[in-house]
């Protein structure tokens, strides 16, 4: 495999420092300057690829050390090929991940910034703080000293006056500043209880994304920054997912659109078919599919809707007679009874398992899992090792069905859902990043 095209990580110390608009400001810049500029994600976020690919033109994936092996990795970041420039972001702070193992943090932006070489562009909040953001800025260039740092973006600049005190406390601790990001309060995205809404949904994200650019370029060094990119050595070759089937019909609309982009592409370059249809609009999955599956997603923000979409839900029921059907987190809820949403009202789901959950009573599930299969699902046999992630707020009321997996957190603890299995029908709440390798 050739090199990889030089990049950066734009990370933070902690979320809600600003690095998803600096990332999709950045993209759109570079990508408006004629550069060809590949995305990824660090972690298991599944929303933030969809704005990176608005913003670049280009599919963007995640990158997580935790939950994916060495060739997957390698996999992954071959997809750079062609680009001029890569941009990955963080999730959480740079240094966040699962435990305090590995030397830049398991799991963690940093490990991902490490492994290939690039350079990490700190996005700092200097708000309430002038110098004293170089004794941070510094704690973190030095907490992990294999790890290349290009220099920090300034946001949430007061004055200038504030921007030339913070500048001053950079240049005696020797950090490059490659940016200042004046305080705006008007260039936030659009959040719900899972983080940002799904790109589909922003109300206008053209016109937010170049809103961001053009902010970017006004105030970020693009040509310091472009300069301060890197890569380590060459990847070595290695498999994406194997398809679980040969046609896929794959639920997508606004309910059901958690799917990891490296899954997808891995089906895509088997040669497996994907055929979409939306619940949403009451379409039946292709009847000549091979497979069902009913990605992640929001059902609780459409249980009205799905409850009503009886061809969608009797086609379903009629595909399930015959052929296998999975669903992932709010694919695996739709599949289930009954729904109860935050108002408290039931909704009947599609029935081809007896799982009944509530958003009334909110509590978060969120992190890392592995599952050890009891019986096997589409793509893999029973006693496979998954690595996924589970997030969402929804709360079990029954899970009357034969246990899908044994499942444990990051730290080896056993969790409760353990998923469901019927006949042919299985689902999980955890979303599928990978086999274990």
């Amino acid at each position: 495999m050739t090199d990889l095209p030089p990049g950066l990580m734009i990370s933070a110390p902690s979320s809600g420092s600003g690095k998803t608009t600096v990332m999709l400001g950045l993209l759109r810049a570079l990508r408006e300057d004629g550069a060809l500029v590949q995305p990824f994600k660090s972690g298991p976020d599944y929303i933030d690829p969809a704005f990176h690919r608005a913003a670049a033109g280009r599919a963007s994936f995640n990158l997580d050390t935790w939950a994916m092996g060495p060739s997957l990795l390698d996999a992954i970041a071959g997809q750079a090929a062609g680009a001029d420039i890569v941009l990955a972001e963080g999730s959480m702070g740079l240094y966040d991940g699962v435990a305090t193992i590995g030397a830049c943090g398991a799991g963690a932006s940093a490990e991902i910034a490490a492994r290939f070489g690039w350079p990490v562009v700190l996005v700092l909040d200097v708000g309430g703080q002038a110098q004293s953001a170089a004794a941070v800025a510094l704690g973190f260039a030095a907490y992990c000293p294999e790890l290349p740092f290009a220099g920090v973006i300034l946001n949430r600049v007061a004055s200038a006056r504030h921007e030339r005190l913070a500048r001053l406390g950079m240049e005696r601790a020797g950090v490059p500043v490659l940016g200042a990001l004046p305080r705006r309060g008007d260039l936030a995205l659009p959040e719900r209880h899972l983080g940002l809404v799904q790109a589909v949904e922003h109300p206008d994200l053209e016109a937010a994304i170049a809103a961001y650019a053009a902010f970017l370029r006004a105030h970020v060094d693009l040509a310091a920054l472009h300069a301060a990119a890197r890569s380590g050595p060459a990847p070595r070759t290695g498999p994406l997912p194997r398809p679980p089937a040969q046609r896929i019909a794959l639920a997508q609309d606004a309910a059901f659109s958690f799917a990891y982009p490296h899954v997808l592409a891995g089906w895509r370059a088997a040669g497996a078919e994907i055929l979409p249809f939306a619940p949403l609009a009451d379409a039946a999955p292709d009847a000549s599919a091979d497979l069902a599956w009913l990605p992640g997603g929001y059902p609780e923000l459409h249980a009205g809707t799905l409850a009503a979409a009886e061809r969608f839900r009797d086609g379903l029921a009629r595909f399930a007679q015959t052929r296998p059907v999975h669903g992932e987190c709010g694919g695996y809820m739709a599949m289930g009874a009954g729904l109860v949403d935050a108002d408290g009202a039931r909704h009947r789901m599609a029935g081809l398992l007896g799982l009944e959950t509530s958003f009334e009573t909110r509590r978060m599930h969120l992190g890392y899992r592995v599952a050890t299969l009891l019986a096997p699902m589409p793509g893999h046999d029973a006693g496979a090792r998954l690595r996924g992630h589970e997030f969402h707020y929804s709360t079990i009321l029954s899970q009357p069905d034969a246990p899908l997996a044994e499942v444990r957190d990051a730290e080896g603890a056993v969790v409760a859902e353990t998923g469901s299995r019927r006949d042919g029908v299985t689902g999980t709440f955890l979303h599928l990043i990978a086999a274990a390798e």
